[in-house]
């Protein structure tokens, strides 16, 4: 399950490099195909935005007299989850700053992103793996040639993100990019936690036999049916806010039973984690109340983002959506 994890990681990149000629073909996709978001119309927003609850997990990280905030995300969604609710709005409206592991609204951090994930060195691929590969294409719908771009490696990270589409969870609503589209809207600055290399070498193995492994692994996994109850099982956690469950994720996840897998649990969450924290805690020492979005699994442990931030000086209080 190494890179189950892996990909519950990395969803928002994914969502990044999803080219939009393909998204205007998706959107005429025929029966047989998961579900296409739909541009929701004016009678869906209307309703979405009067019936909006709280969802994921939210802090309040105070210090030096000022009132910041960090909100545990999920990268796909459903269209309902785009409008947040009273607590979260409340809490963005207080803030001056928006801080997202990455940008999506930015065009040109897009185009860093699919340009980083084009010049990674060539892969050449076994016959049979590449047929495994395409297969996945017609799976999810996408003409094989649109992501054939993109290196082996994204291409399979991609398609482990698009599966979730058949249970109406889909990357086109993930809470970064209705984050950024609120901010943007209230003309509030967006700044990026990470760069756009980071994510790069988070992605892509640099060892030709590590690429291919990864690759492997994800095309099992999709196979066998392994990565859609995992998205459901981590959207559930998120859309009733359940701390607990998601701090036991390691007991129910099947994805750190090796040191391989340990390893990568070290690479993709404990190390990024007190950069991102001193990110975080960097825009808001510039007086800047910063609301910070970040991957809910950043959240957790004592390396999370709570306990870091705490270590750091902030009082750290969770916000309970249930009162």
């Amino acid at each position: 399950m190494a890179h189950l994890l892996h990909s519950l990681r990395t969803l928002a990149v994914s969502a990044l490099c999803l080219p939009q000629a393909w998204t205007a073909a998706y959107a005429q996709s025929p029966p047989q195909c998961p579900p296409a978001a739909q541009v929701p119309t004016a009678e869906q927003i209307r309703r979405a935005q009067t019936q909006a609850r709280d969802h994921g997990f939210l802090w309040r990280i105070s210090k030096g007299g000022r009132t910041s905030h960090l909100y545990g995300t999920i990268h796909v969604g459903r269209m309902e989850w785009s409008f947040p609710g009273p607590e979260v709005r409340r809490a963005l409206a207080a803030s001056k700053t928006l801080a997202l592991e990455l940008d999506p609204s930015d065009p040109a951090e897009v185009a860093r992103m699919q340009a980083g994930m084009q010049a990674q060195p060539l892969l050449p691929l076994p016959a049979a793996l590449r047929q495994r590969l395409d297969q996945q294409a017609a799976a999810a719908c996408i003409p094989r040639a649109v992501l054939s771009a993109l290196h082996p490696v994204m291409q399979a990270v991609t398609y482990t993100v698009l599966v979730g589409r058949w249970d109406g969870l889909d990357p086109a609503w993930a809470q970064e990019t209705a984050l950024a589209r609120l901010a943007r809207e209230a003309r509030l600055p967006i700044v990026s936690l990470e760069t756009v290399q980071l994510q790069s070498r988070l992605l892509i193995p640099d060892d030709p036999k590590e690429a291919v492994a990864t690759i492997e692994q994800a095309l099992a996994q999709l196979e066998q049916g392994r990565v859609r109850p995992m998205l459901v099982r981590m959207a559930d956690i998120w859309e009733r806010s359940d701390f607990a469950e998601l701090e036991r994720f390691e007991s129910w996840c099947e994805c750190v039973t090796n040191a391989d897998e340990r390893e990568a649990m070290r690479r993709l969450l404990d190390e990024r984690n007190p950069d991102l924290a001193e990110g975080i805690a960097a825009v808001h020492a510039l007086g800047q109340e910063v609301f910070a979005a970040v991957g809910a699994l950043h959240m957790v442990g004592p390396t999370g983002l709570p306990r870091l931030l705490a270590a750091k000086g902030f009082r750290v209080e969770r916000v309970d959506f249930t009162r």
